[in-house]
């Protein structure tokens, strides 16, 4: 791998969904997110968020699998109207993703909790690492169903295609 590439290492896991009051109680940000995919060649993801929580953000991402846990992720904010221009180029095969993140502050990481709509019973916990075999604790009264990590039907962009039903997530 390339050294000055910019990378995505990130391990994702399937847990139980915790208490809302006891997240926000616990959370230092929290945000409504929207994600769109955008039409991309062949082993690159490519979208755009809108982002609301500390004012509204957008932003514009390209990743490129490296391996199981790790990608180049080339990011950048972008203003409403790149915003509005990049969803012309929408992949008409998908759905946009909503869902409420939570930012978790354990220790030296912080976990992303992400809540979905279509899943009452689970979440999505993802924690970024400085390594692929970086030592890390999960954060009290998360319960880890499984390790979803290079598993793609569990990725955003599956997910903008295809929603598992919660009897499948298991």
């Amino acid at each position: 791998m390339n050294g000055s590439e910019p990378l995505e290492i990130e391990r994702r896991f399937l847990i139980l969904r915790p208490s809302e009051d006891e997240l926000k109680s616990r959370c230092s940000r929290i945000y409504q997110m929207e994600q769109t995919y955008l039409l991309a060649p062949p082993h690159q993801t490519e979208r755009v968020r809108r982002r609301e929580g500390d004012g509204v953000s957008f932003f514009h991402t390209v990743k490129i699998d490296r391996t199981a846990c790790t990608r180049v992720e080339q990011e950048e904010e972008i203003t409403p109207e790149e915003y509005e221009d990049y969803l012309t180029r929408r992949d008409p095969m998908t759905h946009t993703i909503r869902k409420t993140r939570y930012c978790l502050q354990s220790g030296p990481f912080t976990f992303e909790i992400d809540f979905y709509p279509f899943w009452p019973s689970y979440a999505v916990m993802e924690i970024e690492l400085p390594r692929e075999d970086a030592p890390f604790r999960f954060p009290r009264g998360i319960t880890v169903v499984r390790e979803l990590t290079g598993d793609r039907r569990f990725s955003n962009a599956a997910l903008a295609r295809h929603i598992p039903t919660e009897c499948e997530l298991i």
